[in-house]
């Protein structure tokens, strides 16, 4: 498992603030509470290049065309929630790329289950064949 730290990719982020069309009343009109969140994924100095490839791969949908990561956060009545919301989000999503999953074996069917099965069956076919006996005689 690959470990990134997380605290010097955030020396390569770039913030941009911009109007919100979320809560506030009139102050959404006049305040810029909206951040976008930018990361270079393909230009960052601090990641390797196998970083960047798992990066863009996980993340291909929230990365622009740039191969900027884009997170933005207009949920917050301010300019500063706003900002801690994103870097929350982006430090979770950068997190979220270097989980390993677990492999899944298959387990195996017990023996005495299979058979519990096959008596079942042969019990429920021996019912509806004891039903088609008399059909259609008269």
């Amino acid at each position: 498992m690959m470990h990134v730290n997380i605290e010097h990719l955030e020396r390569e982020l770039v913030y941009k603030a911009s109007r919100s069309g979320g809560a506030g009343g009139q102050n959404v009109n006049k305040v810029s509470t909206k951040i976008e969140l930018n990361f270079d994924v393909l230009n960052s100095s601090i990641l390797s290049e196998e970083e960047k490839l798992i990066i863009s791969e996980k993340l291909n949908s929230r990365i622009t065309n740039d191969g900027v990561l884009q997170v933005i956060s207009q949920s917050e009545r301010t300019q500063l929630k706003n900002k801690k919301v994103a870097l929350n989000r982006f430090r979770e999503l950068i997190r979220s790329c270097f989980v390993v999953k677990k492999v899944r074996r298959p387990s195996q069917i017990k023996k005495m289950v299979k058979e519990k099965r096959k008596v079942a069956k042969q019990h429920q076919s021996k019912l509806k064949s004891s039903r088609k006996k008399g059909f259609g005689e008269d």
